[in-house]
């Protein structure tokens, strides 16, 4: 063959085969060169100048699924939600790390293998007899999924976050004024008194057609868009690639048709798939239906109207949505509400007249010291009287009167006086306890989202689709 090959290599076409060819592997080669590799790119995700691979990812996905019950692993492999919720926490604690392995290699911080010597025989999972053994420190490894060398990279991860991190991870101390002036606010209580003004206590007559369509006006209502939807499924078990194959032929048959021309209903009737006709509605109320993901409502809130979908793959096969008709959102007619626009009208007009009683029961109770059917009460900041009073008494200061609007009624409030709380040394305790956590969770945020700016996330989304479903 090669002889072959030599003796006709000195014909014309032969040379000019040659050079055709030649001249592939050379723009191959190019295209590599020009491309960066991009075929073969597997990184997942960029964090700063340092690359988390797929291969990286699954690794630490596998290891964390090791150690988790048959019942939790059974609960991620059945349920997407479920699985992509694990795979972001794995990802999320993946990219936190690096962040911080980032900044200790900007800071310098060099951890020796003889740190990470040490640190290995103190692992009392590799002692025996309080004495570091090989043979438990294999076995352990063995069944982790480490290698040695992995293993240490880990340990020198640990250590050099812990350089990072250390600093901005102790507990702050708490000025004891602070202390006592946050007990004071939540412990503390008042002493009031209120009246109830409802708006149900007083009567309103049936309005007029002019009272109603001068109240829509000024209450127009917006029916929302609409949609009205239809989609093809052709069932596959995605998993098993026999079966992903076989529907995948059949949806791109399907496709073919609808391409062509074809309805949806007649093309799915060919080829054995499920026609569903959704029917209309609007973003906030979808039919049930298990297609209808947050993903899917998005894409067909995103369509134009009397085009079909993409090939869309799912957990239950391969979907193509369709939107017949769009009806744009739009003024109500009055005539269609006005019925309707009777209980409002209402209890607006009802709302009125609370409100100017309100202002007459306030007004004579700041000439006469006097609040008609007040009722006194020592409240707390949970508890005492109804909600919206509390959150008003605890806002204002001691003497000061109002009107307190709520859902079904105006409060006329006294706030008569503040009551200190009484010194108890455990709520003490456990509030400064929660106050230093909460400065220090402070610090590790601000601290985190500056590790964040410093070392943007990038994520390939290609390589990421493979891992999160929708």
């Amino acid at each position: 063959m090669l002889e072959y090959l030599r003796n006709a290599s000195e014909k014309p076409v032969a040379k000019i085969l040659i050079s055709i060819l030649a001249f592939s592997f050379v723009g191959w080669g190019v295209a590599e060169w020009i491309f960066g590799n991009v075929a073969n790119d597997n990184t997942l995700v960029h964090v700063g100048d340092t690359e988390i691979s797929a291969q990286e990812f699954n690794l630490e996905k596998s290891r964390a699924l090791a150690q988790l019950s048959r019942d939790e692993q059974r609960a991620i492999y059945t349920d997407t939600a479920t699985q992509n919720a694990f795979s972001k926490q794995i990802l999320t604690k993946m990219t936190t790390k690096q962040m911080a392995e980032n900044r200790a290699d900007d800071l310098g911080f060099v951890v020796s293998d003889k740190r990470i010597a040490h640190e290995i025989r103190s692992f009392p999972e590799f002692q025996v007899n309080g004495e570091f053994s090989t043979l438990a420190f294999d076995t352990v490894l063995n069944n982790s999924g480490y290698s040695e060398a992995a293993f240490a990279d880990v340990l020198r991860g640990n250590v050099l976050r812990s350089m990072v991190l250390g600093a901005v991870g102790v507990d702050v101390p708490v000025p004891e004024f602070a202390v006592r002036a946050a007990y004071d606010a939540r412990y503390g209580e008042r002493e009031i008194e209120y009246a109830t003004i409802k708006y149900s206590d007083f009567d309103v007559a049936a309005p007029s057609d002019e009272q109603l369509a001068e109240y829509y006006k000024q209450n127009p209502q917006i029916v929302p868009e609409t949609r009205n939807v239809s989609y093809v499924i052709i069932p596959a078990e995605m998993s098993q690639p026999d079966k992903y194959d076989a529907g995948y032929a059949i949806a791109v048959k399907f496709e073919d048709d609808i391409i062509a021309g074809e309805p949806m209903a007649d093309a799915a009737k060919t080829h054995g798939a499920k026609y569903v006709d959704l029917g209309t509605f609007d973003r906030d109320n979808r039919p049930v239906d298990k297609v209808l993901t947050d993903t899917m409502m998005a894409k067909i809130f995103d369509m134009d109207a009397e085009l079909e979908s993409e090939m869309i793959e799912t957990n239950d096969g391969f979907v193509f949505l369709r939107v017949n008709k769009i009806t744009p959102s739009h003024t109500a007619k009055f005539e269609s509400v006005k019925k309707s626009l009777m209980g409002d009208w209402k209890r607006a007009e009802q709302k009125k007249q609370a409100y100017v009683r309100a202002n007459e029961v306030l007004t004579d109770f700041k000439s006469n010291g006097k609040l008609a059917n007040g009722k006194s009460a020592t409240v707390s900041r949970t508890s005492g009287a109804p909600t919206d009073v509390l959150v008003a008494t605890f806002r204002g200061d001691a003497g000061e009167k109002s009107i307190v609007p709520s859902s079904d009624a105006f409060y006329v409030l006294n706030i008569k006086d503040s009551i200190a709380p009484k010194m108890d040394t455990k709520k003490m305790a456990d509030l400064r306890n929660e106050m230093q956590t909460m400065s220090k969770s402070g610090i590790m945020d601000d601290y985190n989202s500056f590790l964040m700016r410093k070392y943007p996330i990038e994520i390939n989304e290609k390589i990421f689709n493979r891992f999160f479903q929708n």
